[in-house]
């Protein structure tokens, strides 16, 4: 293939024939990345809601740690999560290193500040709004981040679709503690850039459309739920 259009053409032949090693890598992307917004969300969204309606010792100082690592370099944390996987790190005995569960530990780390940096702001906003009707109810500082949480949840669902935007963009984590191997690690922005180095570029263009097509249809998701929210939750 000596030309982007002839590249372009069997790219989309591999899609529309639905190529089997070219949806398995796209299938492995979306379970790692996937695990990655849940392992995170888990963790980020109670932090996040508790930094806005509880001050505690440290608190200031950890929103501000948590806002600064939201432009934390990936490959920086591919290396920590590196160190503590391997044979001699502390959780080298796991055995998880060049594994997927490796790969969303990785992504995890990476979207957490993200999340829970944007969810701290979310419901900041609502404590604000909502504080002395809670206070007057007698509501803890946990019970009212839970309040809060469900109520701006569909505002937080967005938050959720870009962690995973984030997460299934990723590389350089990703390549370092999964390895990109064949058939067990390689997900698609790993395959693209093998691919690219390899000259084979129908595959990779073909992995470029589909990681293209779901970032796009996240943002339209997400404008969607931030559309209908305000119309029906104002």
């Amino acid at each position: 293939m000596n030309t982007f259009s002839d590249s372009l053409s069997t790219a989309l032949a591999l899609l529309l024939q639905a190529d089997a090693h070219l949806y398995a890598i796209v299938g492995l992307s979306l379970r790692v990345s996937l695990l990655a917004v849940v392992i995170a969300a888990v963790f980020a969204l109670p932090l996040g809601a508790m930094l806005a309606v509880a001050r505690f010792p440290g608190s200031r100082a950890l929103t501000v740690l948590i806002n600064g690592f939201m432009g934390l370099p990936a490959v920086v944390v591919g290396l920590g999560v590196y160190l503590l996987l391997s044979r001699a790190g502390p959780l080298g005995e796991l055995g998880l290193l060049f594994t997927p569960t490796a790969m969303s530990i990785a992504q995890a780390v990476l979207v957490f500040p993200l999340i829970a940096a944007i969810t701290r702001q979310i419901i900041e906003d609502a404590w604000l709004e909502y504080t002395e009707q809670l206070q007057s109810l007698g509501a803890s500082s946990w019970q009212s981040a839970l309040t809060l949480l469900w109520d701006t949840r569909w505002s937080l669902s967005t938050v959720m679709l870009a962690g995973f935007g984030r997460a299934i963009a990723e590389v350089g984590a990703v390549m370092i503690v999964g390895g990109n191997i064949e058939g067990v690690t390689r997900v698609m922005t790993t395959a693209i850039a093998l691919e690219t180095s390899k000259g084979d570029m129908p595959l990779a263009l073909g992995l470029g459309i589909v990681l293209l097509t779901l970032v796009l249809a996240l943002n339209a998701i997400a404008h969607f739920i931030r559309s209908w929210a305000a119309r029906n939750y104002r």
